[in-house]
């Protein structure tokens, strides 16, 4: 019979937070660099008092404004190129609603966070509830529901052991590099307090390792063969590159096959500043260098990158009726556009 131990539903969610590890320059550390907070009606007796329990292992930032807060979150994920985040959590209502923008950055730039807004209670005993947004249609309607669409996962947890499924899909998310993005967890305030007898095992300490699918063959030989025939061939460097921490190879492929690079605005660095074969930014905020390959390129080589309309021109940029372009992505979303 396997162990279990009785903790409300917020202690075990943090304690799970505090549990999950990763490893960068062959050191393991936490994977979340702590937990952001306004703490007020809907989360401060609850997922509050379980992160002052855990404050030295998982470190809580008090902050004066929901997106900014997040914001903050978005920035520590992408500078540490998505092996590591942070979570965000605050009370119900405008405070949940401030992070919405926030969590529609992070969908759009394919980051990770973890939002932890308060809900309604679950019982509905109390309701309304101080700024609920009561639908006069919908029963379960809340203002959370506006997460849904810019959330690569959403969940609201209405009993204390829903967490339990809900954290593992969770971090399968956060940490996958095709899926990655914003995660929402709608916490219900009164089931933030309930307790549960969770089996010891859920709070294992789990290391998780970046992802690196390998390219199908088939789609490699037909890449190799249009670089081949190239004349006039560019390569486009998006922020995939920096979370692949394949700048390294980025370089050798491109001195090797003597290819010009440029960035996009998430692929910043890719390579040096001073690289001779880095023609800097492409695009609406491109260099004029970058942009008059572009238009002439015969094959581009697109590589981690979502195409927006800034680094194509609108699609207006690529003149070179018969080109050729190759998609390097973990996102099949992102490889195929544009016929690539």
């Amino acid at each position: 019979m396997s162990k279990t131990i009785r903790l409300t539903m917020a202690q075990a969610l943090t304690r799970f937070l505090s549990r999950q590890m990763t490893e960068i320059d062959g050191k393991r550390v936490p994977i979340f660099g702590g937990v952001w907070a306004i703490f007020g009606h809907g989360n401060v007796a609850g997922i509050g008092e379980a992160l002052y329990q855990l404050r030295d292992e998982l470190p809580t930032f008090r902050a004066h404004n929901e997106q900014a807060m997040a914001h903050a979150a978005i920035a520590y994920a992408k500078a540490n190129f998505r092996r590591r985040f942070m979570a965000a959590t605050s009370s119900i209502g405008p405070g949940a609603l401030n992070m919405v923008t926030a969590a529609a950055l992070a969908h759009v730039n394919r980051l990770p966070v973890l939002f932890l807004p308060g809900d309604v209670f679950a019982n509905r005993i109390p309701d309304p509830v101080l700024q609920q947004a009561e639908d006069f249609s919908d029963g379960t309607a809340t203002v959370n529901d506006c997460f849904r669409p810019v959330s690569r996962y959403f969940d609201r947890i209405t009993r204390p052991e829903q967490i339990i499924p809900a954290l593992s899909r969770a971090m399968a998310v956060l940490t996958d590099p095709a899926e990655c993005g914003p995660v929402t967890l709608s916490l219900c305030q009164d089931v933030q307090a309930e307790a549960y007898d969770y089996p010891e095992s859920f709070f294992a300490e789990r290391v998780w390792h970046q992802r690196r699918p390998r390219p199908d063959r088939q789609e490699l030989a037909a890449a190799v063969a249009a670089l081949k025939g190239a004349k006039k061939p560019l390569v486009i460097a998006g922020g995939g590159v920096l979370y692949s921490q394949a700048s390294d190879e980025l370089a050798k492929f491109a001195e090797g096959a003597g290819i010009p690079v440029c960035e996009t605005q998430g692929g910043k660095s890719s390579l040096p500043d001073n690289h001779p074969l880095n023609m800097a930014a492409v695009g609406v905020t491109g260099t004029s260098a970058a942009n008059r390959l572009a238009e002439e390129a015969d094959v581009v080589l697109a590589i981690g990158t979502r195409l927006q309309d800034f680094t194509t021109g609108s699609w207006a940029l690529f003149k070179n009726l018969g080109k050729t372009i190759i998609g390097l992505n973990v996102q099949p979303f992102d490889a195929g556009k544009h016929r690539a």
